[in-house]
């Protein structure tokens, strides 16, 4: 087959080892690129006390490459990983906050260190993943226009949709950036798996969580790389101590508490990594659990500045948002912050949102960017107002 341009030959694709990665790396052989397969080595083994898929993952990204003839490299990121993702990842437990290593990661590390990796050493023309998001270039650049900038869009499959970790992009690498998956549903992304023979990746259990967490819990693997700290438990209404516990880190807003002895089920509202205290409530739906509007850092956005946001104005900007990739999106109005950051009102009071998340903005099927939250409002019970959305 031809290519769609000649503006690109050359495309090194980011494999994981995965059925998603595997198929775009079929799709785009087949309609004559150029591909060179990359591994990205982001985390050491030999850090993972449990059971990281690195190994398996390596084989299974060499022998796709293997069947279908186009060349393998492994590129080790460790050093950088660790300095720009997991340093942050750690820093910000200690902080109290919830950080997403995934964003971080597609951040730092997959459009910034693979891509200049791509264009600058393999001399490839663009570079392409198996993620689940769409461009307005096109999901192989096909529509590609020098000097202009491109749009990230919503995938076909809205279960699958990945442009919530790709809410930090650069521009100018989303402009070199193809997503042959993207306007694919999963089940066809299986089916085009299996009829081409690619078993090996086609029966392969899909990853889920973090792999530098490996199979140990979270209270375990955390427990090696911050201190221990003391702290109490305090339930919001009595204000009295009802427990201790051993650092704010290992807990969420919004997770439950199990406290032996007590006779409700308890669920964080707060926590305070200054004095490690954790304010519990009883029941899922205390209104100590929801907020109407939160703060966050300076936003990135990925075309453009949203007009009402632009400098030396000061209007109300509204779209949608969610702050957790599974959610349904929510309306929400954007203001600017003194510090550049974003004050933001929410059209329904929510649960659970924690410092230190992502918070990211949609217009239709765009995704226009994100910022990260610093700060919760008050809740409906410092305001003595009742949930009514549930």
């Amino acid at each position: 087959m031809h290519l769609i341009r000649n503006t690109f030959k050359r495309v090194a694709l980011g494999i994981s080892g995965g059925v998603d990665s595997a198929v775009s790396a079929l799709l785009l052989k087949k309609k004559g690129f150029d591909v060179t397969g990359v591994f990205m080595k982001n985390w050491d083994p030999l850090e993972e006390s449990g059971n990281c898929s690195y190994n398996y993952d390596l084989e299974d990204a060499e022998w796709l490459c293997t069947k279908l003839e186009i060349p393998f490299k492994v590129v080790d990121f460790v050093k950088d990983y660790w300095n720009d993702v997991f340093v942050k990842f750690i820093d910000e437990y200690i902080q109290g906050f919830t950080p997403n290593p995934d964003v971080l990661c597609n951040k730092y590390i997959k459009f910034n260190k693979f891509f200049d990796y791509s264009i600058n050493y393999l001399n490839c023309d663009a570079i392409a993943t198996g993620h689940y998001a769409n461009s307005s270039f096109g999901n192989f650049l096909e529509y590609y226009k020098s000097n202009s900038r491109v749009q990230l869009l919503k995938a076909k499959d809205v279960k699958k949709d990945q442009t919530f970790f790709l809410c930090q992009i650069p521009q100018l690498a989303l402009q070199k950036t193809m997503f042959p998956v993207g306007n694919l549903m999963k089940s066809e992304v299986k089916q085009i798996a299996h009829e081409n023979e690619l078993h090996r990746i086609y029966k392969k259990r899909e990853s889920v969580g973090i792999c530098f967490i490996g199979s140990r819990n979270f209270k375990e693997f955390i427990s090696e790389y911050v201190p221990k700290y003391s702290g109490r438990i305090i339930h919001i209404e009595s204000g009295k101590q009802i427990g201790t516990h051993s650092g704010v880190h290992h807990w969420g807003v919004g997770q439950r508490f199990r406290i032996a002895g007590f006779p409700k089920r308890t669920y964080i509202a707060q926590k305070t990594a200054e004095t490690q205290d954790v304010l519990v409530v009883s029941g899922h739906d205390h209104e100590a659990l929801y907020i109407k509007g939160l703060e966050t850092e300076p936003p990135h956005w990925i075309c453009d500045i949203p007009e009402s946001l632009q400098d030396g104005r000061n209007s109300v900007f509204t779209c949608d948002f969610r702050f957790q990739h599974t959610h349904p999106l929510l309306k929400c109005d954007l203001v600017k912050s003194s510090e550049q950051g974003l004050i933001i009102n929410l059209e329904k009071p929510l649960s659970s949102v924690c410092a230190g998340q992502f918070i990211v903005f949609y217009k239709e099927n765009e995704c226009i960017g994100g910022a990260k939250i610093i700060r919760c409002g008050p809740s409906l019970f410092t305001l003595g107002e009742t949930v009514t959305v549930l």
